[in-house]
């Protein structure tokens, strides 16, 4: 799977799914839903969530339940409705995008073939790697390799130049473990450790499963594992991957061969095709292990990691048994305790891979334009909002409020869908071969990523589909995106009142535009580039709000004695509060917000507040909060409600809130940044 650029900011958006139980269409969320035991400043997301969380389910075959897993799901039935339509027809001309998208889900639909065809495919590779005599060769097969979208131990995308944002740059990432962060490797709780162990048995029983014995499967299982452990020690941790001055490192290829001499750069990069004279290393200690490695480990532990990695690659792509011992170790992390049906994976991977032709059906189907031209309205409400807000800051200089409102104004906005559609014109799809499919769309995605290395950035791109339900800021492009996926029925509605729309949408347009002003996005200029632009005092001052933060979110316990990690969620806890206080100031402007005609029994105001807190209504496996909090840059959903609220002078008005209530915070320790 491609990696978007490190600073490319979701909101992992989660929305309410049903109207209020009152009968009134024009009530937009679920009365019966709320908790009136509990007092609206003791715990607002219990008091607007509680009744629903007491009776919610999680479904087998998911980590959590709530507004955005109902979201997600009711958009897949809307993508399978148009997958089994155009699948349904043979007769497509061919290389139709109806073709295409129908014969690659019917291909991945048919698991008979796939069964009978076991894990044949790998075969060839799987001998390559056995032939290989040492390092020099794995790297030279690994290079030729990636073509086929299979690379491995090196990581990268190919994006724009942060400190250069017009041109496209080759950009090499840390990689090469398995384990969801660095410290997975080392920690000594029980947890991590059977985590580590079932890592061991998860490689054995795949090279198992590939026609290795017993005994020298869990040989090369152990062997992973150690390498694994050497290569993490070299990581960066989540936190420390935010720093976006610490992670450029541009230098020239023969400075790369420099600091990892033993990888072979110079016909590394030209078995990969790839013509470059520089490169941006985001975290160059991986590869000065990574060279380091390659010499000091025996040969034979290297080609057991990368079996490992092809087999774990492709597994999703087999026959039942690999896909159960992908599904078996996957669980540890997410909780989920059943896979998805068929059908759904095969929804994801048709939206992953042939991502735009699908993307162009969903559009005709589901997204009116008239959702597109109030979405518009929205976002330029919000601007101006946000506009108003930076003029009045006391802390921010005239000089900085200027070059804020320069990067204000030059957002650009995407909403819907791209100006543009993409073609697949080199991909060929078939009805009867699954796995190659999948190879021809590697190799074109591959083909698409390295021909950008050196070219003008095209900003017309997106970094995720039209139906995807989510959004992002993107602070190379300086841009919000709001795919189709996301704007529709119950998140954002055309016939919901605007405390419910500013409340769910407008929260999720300011979250994003104050991504753009964050800990990091705040570090990229109007035209994208990575450069000071604030007064050194404006700087220090924006540090010590933003600690405060830091300091407020680490209080917050979540599971047992885990604490959510305020640094690593900064940057989407200042989104929030700013995207809050935005969207706020905008509804504000609009005549329900000036007014207080009830509606379901709630004033505007609260209804505001009401449609922010039950988008966020989700409960979650252990498992995946507790991943979450060691590698989410999200704090957890009841704290995305609680966090910005306590700051939030509105909501202490309109709810009575005050220092007898626990969500109480004393006037001169609330954030206010934005």
């Amino acid at each position: 799977m491609k990696k978007l650029p490190m600073l490319l900011a979701g909101i992992l958006l989660a929305l309410v799914s049903c109207k209020s139980k009152s009968g009134s269409d024009k009530a937009f969320f679920d009365t019966s839903g709320m908790d009136t035991t509990v007092h609206p400043g003791d715990n607002f997301f219990l008091y607007a969530n509680g009744g629903w969380i007491k009776t919610a389910k999680i479904p087998d075959d998911q980590s959590g339940w709530g507004s955005f897993y109902t979201l997600y799901q009711d958009n897949l039935v809307k993508l399978r409705t148009i997958l089994e339509e155009v699948a349904a027809k043979k007769d497509h001309p061919k290389g139709s995008t109806e073709q295409k998208v129908g014969d690659f889900f019917a291909s991945g639909m048919d698991t008979v073939a796939i069964e009978k065809a076991g894990y044949e495919p790998l075969k060839p590779m799987l001998a390559k790697i056995d032939a290989v005599k040492d390092y020099k060769e794995l790297m030279n097969l690994l290079a030729e390799n990636a073509k086929e979208g299979n690379g491995d131990l090196i990581g990268y995308y190919v994006g724009a130049d942060e400190r250069n944002s017009v041109k496209n740059i080759l950009v090499l990432y840390q990689t090469g473990t398995s384990l969801p962060e660095k410290d997975y490797y080392t920690k000594t709780d029980s947890i991590t450790v059977n985590q580590r162990n079932k890592l061991v048995e998860h490689a054995a029983n795949y090279f198992t499963l590939t026609g290795t014995d017993a005994a020298t499967a869990q040989k090369g299982a152990a062997a992973v594992l150690a390498l694994e452990t050497a290569i993490a020690q070299s990581h960066l941790t989540p936190v420390e991957q935010r720093d976006p001055v610490k992670n450029y490192n541009k230098m020239s290829v023969a400075q790369l061969e420099k600091i990892s001499p033993n990888i072979g750069w110079t016909n590394v990069l030209a078995k990969m095709g790839i013509r470059t004279d520089s490169v941006n290393v985001s975290q160059p200690n991986y590869y000065k292990a990574l060279s380091a490695l390659l010499v000091s480990q025996p040969i034979d532990m290297w080609k057991q990691k990368v079996k490992f990695d092809y087999i774990s690659a492709n597994a999703s792509l087999l026959s039942k048994a690999f896909r159960d011992e992908r599904f078996a170790f996957g669980k540890l992390f997410s909780g989920a305790k059943a896979q998805p049906d068929r059908w759904k994976r095969m929804v994801n991977m048709t939206d992953n891979g042939l991502k735009d032709l699908l993307g162009q059906l969903f559009v005709q189907k589901y997204f009116p334009a008239e959702a597109k031209q109030r979405m518009d309205e929205l976002v330029n409400n919000l601007q101006t909002a946000f506009k108003a807000r930076i003029a009045r800051l006391d802390w921010m200089s005239d000089t900085t409020k200027q070059r804020a409102q320069e990067k204000l104004a030059a957002f650009l906005k995407k909403i819907g869908y791209p100006d543009k559609w993409k073609s697949y014109d080199d991909v060929t799809i078939s009805r009867d071969n699954f796995y190659e499919n999948m190879r021809s769309i590697a190799r074109h995605d591959y083909k698409e990523t390295i021909e950008k290395i050196g070219k003008p950035v095209d900003k017309t791109e997106w970094g995720m589909t039209a139906p995807t339900v989510n959004a992002y800021y993107n602070p190379t492009f300086n841009e919000i995106v709001f795919p189709a996926g996301i704007l529709q029925f119950p998140f954002f509605d055309m016939k919901a009142d605007d405390a419910i729309n500013y409340g769910a949408i407008g929260l999720v347009i300011g979250h994003e535009m104050t991504h753009g002003f964050d800990d990091q996005g705040r570090q990229y200029d109007a035209q994208g580039n990575l450069k000071d632009w604030w007064t050194a005092k404006d700087g220090e001052s924006f540090k010590s709000k933003a600690k405060g933060v830091v300091d407020q979110y680490n209080q917050y316990v979540v599971l047992d004695s885990l604490h959510v990690n305020g640094e690593l969620t900064l940057g989407e806890n200042l989104a929030d509060i700013g995207g809050l206080a935005i969207a706020w100031d905008a509804f504000k402007l609009t005549e329900q917000g000036k007014g207080q005609v009830k509606i379901d029994g709630f004033t505007p105001d609260q209804r505001f507040f009401f449609g922010f807190a039950q988008a966020w209504r989700i409960v979650n496996r252990p498992e995946n909060v507790r991943t979450g909090i060691t590698t989410d840059p999200h704090s957890p959903d009841e704290f995305r409600v609680l966090g910005p609220l306590s700051n939030f002078d509105p909501f202490y008005t309109t709810f009575g809130v005050t220092e007898k209530n626990k969500m109480y915070r004393k006037p001169e320790n609330r954030a206010r940044i934005w």
